[in-house]
Parts: structure tokens; sequence; C-alpha cells
């Protein structure tokens, strides 16, 4: 998508002729830079179309780089909706797969395994040490930070038992201190 130079005026038009339907309320993309972004609002505007309203990145303690900086700048600038995926990195941030061996014959082993390095090993241990000094757990705590972030309006994750459900929406009203913010932050660099 960073290859192209803006949104294609067609999708804006169809978009805004659901929102006059009353069909849609609002209008969001998924994977955009900063530079597509700007064009897509430029390009609105030059038409008279609706922009978008929110912006769906991968963001997360480990994958940052696609965020933060000036699509995070953007989106609080223009206050743009963030709804973030793969907020839990296909369950590596759950702190459940810490090797290999962990991850073999289950449904998310290619996508997991990739976490399992350095970078990945220092953001556990710091989930683990927060986990220990606030009682919560690794998660709750990945969602939490999310939450934290500038920008971020919300983070998705899924849930495949009640119990996971419960322990999720735990991260909404989880106050993490200044310094576990900075653990976090210096260990996902």
């Amino acid at each position: 998508m960073a290859g192209r130079r803006y949104a294609p005026r067609g999708t804006l038009v169809a978009f805004a002729k659901l929102k006059q339907q009353g069909k849609i309320r609002a209008i969001g993309c998924s994977n955009y830079d900063a530079t597509l972004l700007q064009a897509s609002f430029d390009a609105a505007e030059k038409a008279g179309l609706p922009r978008y309203d929110v912006v769906q990145p991968e963001y997360n303690l480990y994958e940052r780089s696609s965020f933060e900086g000036p699509l995070a700048e953007l989106c609080v600038k223009e206050d743009i909706g963030v709804i973030t995926y793969f907020s839990l990195a296909a369950g590596f941030l759950t702190g459940k797969y810490r090797s290999k061996t962990d991850t073999q014959g289950r449904a998310r082993e290619g996508r997991v395994s990739t976490y399992l390095d350095d970078k990945g090993l220092r953001i556990l241990a710091a989930l683990d040490r927060v986990s220990t000094e606030t009682g919560a757990k690794p998660a709750e705590i990945s969602l939490a930070w999310l939450l934290r972030k500038k920008g971020v309006t919300a983070p998705i994750a899924s849930a495949t038992s009640l119990s996971q459900l419960e322990s999720l929406a735990k991260s909404a009203t989880l106050q993490l201190s200044d310094d576990a913010m900075a653990l976090l932050d210096e260990a996902g660099r």
C-alpha cells in the first residue's frame, strides 16, 4: 500500500454514498502509512468527500515501527481513531509461548515462532517483571500498555474462552506506572 500515491477516489465515493444512506457512520482503512493516509485526506478534501475516521495498524509491544512516528503523529494531529490489530502478537504477548517447543503443533506456530528471538525474550522478561509488581497477566499488561500509548483508541484482541475475555477486560482499568511503561518501551526497542 505504501507505494500508492493516494486512496482510490472510487473508494471514497462509495463510502460517501453509504454514509449518505445511513448505512455506515464512519469509514476506516487498514495498513496505511502516514504518507498514504495524508494523501487520502488530501484527495477527500479536494473532491468534497468524507475522509477516513479510523486507521487500523499492526501495533503491539513487539511490532511498533508501522505505527510509532509519522503515522501516530498524523493520527493525533487529525484526531483519527486508531484500532490496533495483532495487539497480542498472535498470542505471543500472553506469555504462554516461551520456546519453539511451546509453539509446535499449534495453529499459530509459524507466526508466533517469529517472535521467539532476543527482542521477544526481552519483552517477555519485562512483562514478567511488571506482572510480579502488579499481579496482572502478561496479556492484560500488553493491552494496558497499548491503551496508554498516545493516539491509540482501542486494541483488538481475541479470546477463546470466558476466562480469557474476563482477563482481557481487566486491561481497561489496569494502571501501569511510568516506570513499568518505560521498562516495556525499552524491552521492545
